[in-house]
């Protein structure tokens, strides 16, 4: 996580990886910290990471029941329990901590997302240029050609930030940006976002049920 605006986007992603059974490796840089708590309240401390301080005990949507609507259907809100269980599947490492698996390609790896990826963040993986394990876990990935997701929301773009995501593209990244879309049965704002984390889901291969696809039955008309 860096420090770009669309914390929830994150927040979410790593609640449903871990509640499919994905083992999580997390770093936040110091200003995805200040953003977690500017947009959700959330207190996370980079130096003394404690799972429930990122991951609400009752899940994301039920701790965000107005942006959810209230909504309970099973597929999308995790039982406590569930969220629980996926603390022990979440291994923290320090932006600093260049000794950790993910800088060095010999660890192994199924994808790696930056979610959301700051306009910093993105210029420094375009440019191999890791000042931190988050640049430089995903300078790994371009070079050993694993799957790399960045997650960007600004906008506008500037023909800088454009030229950087044509840079990262062609060096392998795949660059999906944080733009909902609207077609699957929007009810609330934890639609929108799981559009987003369904999205990212699929480049990594990791089954979801957060909504229906193209040409399946929206959430009004389900068992209709």
């Amino acid at each position: 996580m860096t420090g770009a605006s669309g914390a929830l986007y994150a927040v979410r992603l790593v609640e449903v990886l871990l509640a499919s059974g994905c083992q999580v490796q997390l770093s936040i840089s110091t200003a995805g910290a200040a953003v977690l708590e500017q947009e959700m309240g959330l207190n996370v401390d980079v130096q003394r990471f404690r799972p429930e301080s990122l991951l609400p005990a009752e899940g994301v949507w039920r701790k965000f029941a107005h942006l959810a609507g209230g909504r309970e259907d099973r597929a999308n809100v995790p039982a406590a329990a569930d969220v629980h269980a996926g603390w022990g599947r979440l291994h923290y490492f320090h932006h600093s901590d260049l000794m950790a698996p993910m800088a060095s390609g010999s660890a192994r790896s199924a994808g790696m997302v930056i979610c959301p990826c700051s306009g910093g963040t993105l210029s420094a993986v375009a440019h191999a240029a890791s000042a931190n394990l988050i640049q430089r876990a995903a300078e790994v990935h371009l070079k050993e050609r694993r799957k790399l997701i960045l997650v960007p929301r600004e906008a506008p773009l500037s023909l800088v930030h454009i030229d950087n995501m044509r840079r990262v593209t062609e060096a392998g990244a795949v660059v999906l940006p944080a733009s909902p879309g609207f077609y699957h049965g929007v009810r609330n704002v934890a639609d929108l976002v799981d559009f987003v984390v369904a999205r990212i889901c699929d480049q990594l291969a990791v089954e979801h049920h957060l909504m229906p696809r193209w040409g399946e039955a929206p959430k009004e008309a389900a068992g209709a």
